[in-house]
């Protein structure tokens, strides 16, 4: 992709950055990739990863209902509705990227990966699902669930019905790392762990084979275990935000440009970022930059991914 090393760079898409239906998925990724294919110009080998969360909710309410519908159609469990997200975002991915590269006459390849990552079956995570996942239900419906499914856990969610939760554990491990690695060095652009991965354990009753688990794991932190397991040199999370701020919303509101991970922890444990939106970025971006010295996480907008590597937008946290 360029002469000498490129840096390697993993780059984060939000799930809710590539809308809401396929059509609108296809639109967005076709707006996007220009962007991350001047990011490669740039000097860098890119690797892909994305979140999920829309598309694997619609793939297991279109089964769940399917199943209501029609008790020959079978219900589908978390871990294949994950696959089939990666599989179809993967897809579209490729299809994006490779117009973008036909237009400006290159010749690089794309791949996705449907990877999984393991998890220990002994995280505290599983003793307290917190995730709610599928549709609402009402307390029959949730009853119901329950009586066919003892495993599963049912909570009220807001007053609107029942949700179905789930844990949402530490990854561990990428099993698909070394076919990453591979595909990287022989100069692939590599999409993978989507949706934070598949989350996976080892079924020692059948000779430590991988069995899926009913969990979701974030993708921020997945992220960050991929860039960790391929050597990256910077973490990119894009988001709908330039910056990542302190006091957000407030008159006094303060975009952070440039942040040690010393006063990065420090604005956490302030509680200056949302649990569920920026708190798991800023985390995930500590985590990178203290696993080894020169790593840099960038946290930034989508449309202006290109200036952030640059240094001339987004939110930089370093060691």
């Amino acid at each position: 992709m360029s002469y000498g090393k490129p840096n390697r760079v993993v780059i984060a898409l939000g799930g809710n950055a590539l809308g809401d239906t396929p059509e609108e998925q296809i639109e967005r990724v076709r707006a996007a990739a220009p962007t991350l294919l001047k990011v490669i110009e740039q000097g860098n080998e890119i690797i892909i990863t994305h979140g999920n969360g829309p598309q694997v909710g619609m793939i297991q309410k279109a089964f769940t209902f399917a199943n209501q519908t029609d008790s020959k159609i079978p219900s589908m469990d978390l871990p294949e509705c994950g696959a089939m997200s990666q599989g179809y975002i993967g897809y579209h991915l490729q299809q994006a990227i490779g117009a973008a590269m036909h237009k400006e006459y290159k010749r690089w390849h794309v791949a996705s990966v449907v990877t999984q990552i393991e998890v220990d079956p002994e995280d505290p995570a599983f003793q307290n699902p917190t995730k709610p996942i599928g549709a609402f239900l009402t307390k029959e419906q949730a009853d119901a669930e329950k009586a066919a499914h003892p495993d599963m856990q049912f909570v009220e969610d807001s007053g609107r019905g029942y949700r179905r939760v789930v844990a949402s554990p530490q990854p561990k491990k990428i099993v698909e790392y070394e076919s990453i690695l591979n595909l990287l060095d022989n100069e692939f652009i590599v999409i993978a762990c989507g949706g934070g991965g598949i989350p996976v354990i080892r079924d020692y009753s059948d000779k430590g084979t991988y069995k899926g688990v009913a969990a979701v794991i974030d993708k921020d932190m997945g992220g960050e275990l991929l860039a960790e397991d391929c050597h990256a040199d910077t973490l990119v999370l894009l988001t709908a935000v330039d910056h990542v701020a302190i006091n957000f919303g407030k008159p006094n509101q303060e975009d952070l440009v440039d942040v040690s991970v010393e006063e990065a922890r420090r604005y956490v444990e302030e509680g200056q970022f949302g649990k569920g939106s920026m708190e798991p970025k800023v985390m995930a971006g500590i985590k990178f930059a203290e696993s080894r010295p020169g790593r840099t996480c960038i946290i930034g907008s989508l449309e202006k991914a290109a200036e952030a590597m640059a240094g001339l937008s987004g939110t930089r946290i370093h060691a």
